[in-house]
């Protein structure tokens, strides 16, 4: 019983040490795994980072009386950018998107807007330039407002986009990464020999698990590091808490991925069922905009998907500092899909 256990323990080790290195030997995995997140994440920082709020251009038909006035007081609005225009340039001007709204003001002291109510810059133009005259007329509001502005780190697009680019590598590295491996020893026949072997199911299967977990830091703190470091991305809660979450969320989907490789015979299979399970994911689970965008009735199968719970975990750990009691249900999810497709992965699985 001794000596069993420790062959045991020394397979494991070595099955485990194996999986670190067909990994490391593979550069396109360490691109898609390390460099294409962090790229991705700096392209979406960037485009979407904190600016100044955009100026709308405007145009004043030049030739009518009062053309003048009109401009001045548009002048007065900051977010607007006032240009006069001939007649023959006026008559272009809106369709060619030169300006979003264009005024002609007429003989009685009145206005006309020209502008298409199809583009969303035209009818906010629109809104824009009909305060800035009713004002400088003289329109009182009844209401007294006031603007307090918002910019801290945790409400711009790369906040949100971050834990949603964390959980999607985490995903993606564990379904391909395990299911491809395992698929493609079954191509090259080297499942068959491990049969041979005193080695069970469950030694293999952990030996992706525990390679998975070795991968999984250095994936987040690459990721997350660089989200902290280029661009703020605030982490409020606790770490132990966020590694916690990318634990669970790793093993869920490496046991996933050893559930759609325990039969494929061919990468090209295998190929198709993953895109299969994972393109229900990539859409509505979160990660570039929020799922809550969709029809109330897609909610509850929105809620049920594995990365759905991980993003949003990512995201209240990250962003909210939310405690371990307000992630129960996020856990719940994951704990389920992790044990469901571990047991059927090690039911369906065949050496050959």
């Amino acid at each position: 019983m001794i000596e069993r256990r420790g062959f045991l323990d020394a397979s494991l080790v070595q099955l485990t040490l194996v999986r670190f290195r067909e990994f490391w030997r593979e550069p396109e995995a360490v691109f898609w795994v390390f460099v294409f997140p962090i790229l991705l994440a700096t392209g979406l920082g960037v485009a979407f980072r904190s600016r100044p709020a955009d100026v709308t251009p405007v145009g004043v038909l030049a030739s009518r009386p009062g053309a003048e006035r009109v401009a001045q007081a548009l002048r007065h609005e900051p977010s607007l950018r006032v240009e006069m225009l001939t007649d023959s340039a006026a008559r272009l001007a809106v369709p060619t998107g030169r300006v979003s709204v264009l005024v002609v003001p007429d003989a009685s002291g009145g206005v006309e807007y020209r502008f298409d109510d199809t583009r969303p810059e035209g009818r906010t133009a629109r809104r824009l330039v009909d305060g800035a005259l009713q004002s400088a007329a003289g329109r009182r509001d009844p209401v007294a407002t006031r603007d307090d502005l918002i910019r801290e780190p945790g409400s711009r697009y790369i906040d949100f986009v971050l834990p949603g680019l964390i959980g999607l590598n985490i995903m993606g590295s564990g379904i391909w990464s395990t299911g491809f491996t395992v698929v493609d020893a079954r191509k090259r026949k080297l499942l068959k020999r491990f049969a041979a072997t005193p080695m069970s199911r469950s030694e293999y299967f952990a030996s992706f698990l525990l390679a998975r977990l070795g991968m999984l830091a250095l994936e987040v703190i690459a990721l997350a590091g660089f989200g902290v470091l280029a661009f703020g991305v605030p982490v409020r809660g606790s770490l132990v808490q966020l590694g916690a979450v990318c634990v669970l969320s790793a093993l869920t989907f490496s046991a996933m991925g050893l559930l759609l490789a325990s039969r494929a015979r061919t990468t090209e299979g295998a190929s198709g069922i993953m895109n299969l399970v994972m393109m229900p994911m990539w859409v509505f689970s979160g990660v570039f905009f929020a799922s809550t965008k969709f029809p109330a009735s897609f909610q509850p199968f929105i809620q049920a998907l594995p990365l759905t719970a991980a993003n949003d975990a990512l995201r209240a750990t990250m962003l909210e500092g939310a405690g371990a009691v307000a992630l129960q249900g996020e856990a719940i999810v994951l704990l389920v899909w992790l044990v469901l497709s571990f047991l059927l992965a090690l039911r369906l699985f065949r050496w050959q």
